[in-house]
């Protein structure tokens, strides 16, 4: 994907760093993808690219959007994307430097997995580098099965922090208890007073100083991801279900919605810099229910 340069009076150091990290995304896409292929047996992503549009024609960026819909995985989407452009007035004091300069470029990747099986908890990651005056990374994920206090929940959600504190202690010992607080912050419902799942880790505005600790920071919250879900899927997949635990992961989908579009800032980013609306909202799952 062609990375359209970025001018600026003042350069953060993260500008060094967009091949790289485009790059990066775009890789753990594709092992990503391989993975979940080779775990559902039957399933296969289609990819469709997508080019941002601009009102005075110029280059915005754009991305690709993975899909698949499977045996295991009733639903996954594996989007990266890499745009450029303006940030709208009313979106502008959101933004570190962009009142000054309300131009940005971002890339980053974003999935979402929607389980055929009620058993097996459905999961979100997303990781990022925005630029605007300013640099920094994003990211994180979580995990949300249909009950939170059933046993095999808990010991999913146990294994998922666990390669996340892993990854996190591999570079601050700070960084997991922060971010962890954070994601159960975040990933809460306060219309319903109560969180989206069991958690994981979020963090935003990651600027430590060091670009190159902070991206090697996101490679292995990447690498976290891929392991730890993964297993998680393989451990789950083949156990038995009955009607009654899909209709209850079916109502819980319901909870997942409304967050995604009530308060999700990913979402309300897309939406707000000309994203793709398809793939904005494949984060939605195929099939919903409330009470």
């Amino acid at each position: 994907m062609t990375v359209k340069s970025f001018d600026s009076a003042a350069l953060p150091a993260h500008v060094a760093l967009r091949n790289q990290a485009c790059a990066w995304f775009e890789a753990l896409r594709d092992r990503i993808c391989a993975a979940f292929e080779a775990i559902d047996g039957e399933g296969h992503f289609e990819r469709t690219a997508w080019q941002r549009p601009t009102e005075d024609g110029s280059d915005g960026g754009g991305g690709v959007m993975s899909a698949m819909r499977g045996r295991v995985f009733e639903k996954v989407g594996v989007n990266v994307s890499t745009v450029s452009g303006e940030f709208s007035p009313e979106f502008r004091a959101q933004i570190p430097g962009a009142e000054q300069d309300p131009r940005f470029w971002a890339s980053g990747i974003s999935l979402v997995a929607h389980m055929r099986s009620p058993r097996v908890p459905a999961a979100h990651f997303n990781t990022r580098m925005l630029i605007t005056t300013k640099g920094w990374f994003g990211g994180g994920g979580d995990l949300t099965p249909m009950r939170l206090d059933a046993p095999e929940a808990i010991e999913d959600a146990a294994s998922f922090h666990a390669v996340f504190k892993a990854a996190c202690d591999r570079h601050d010992p700070a960084y997991y208890p922060d971010f962890k607080a954070w994601c159960d912050r975040y990933f809460f419902l306060p219309h319903r007073n109560e969180p989206r799942g069991a958690g994981g880790i979020f963090f935003d505005r990651l600027d430590t100083g060091s670009v190159e600790r902070d991206f090697a920071f996101v490679r292995d919250v990447g690498e976290a991801f891929l392991d730890g879900y993964s297993s998680i899927v393989r451990r789950r997949m083949y156990e038995p279900w009955t009607a009654a635990e899909r209709e209850h992961q079916l109502i819980r989908r319901g909870r997942y919605v409304e967050f995604n579009l009530i308060h999700d800032r990913g979402t309300l980013f897309g939406l707000k810099t000309g994203g793709n609306v398809e793939a904005i909202l494949m984060s939605l799952p195929p099939e919903v229910k409330w009470a």
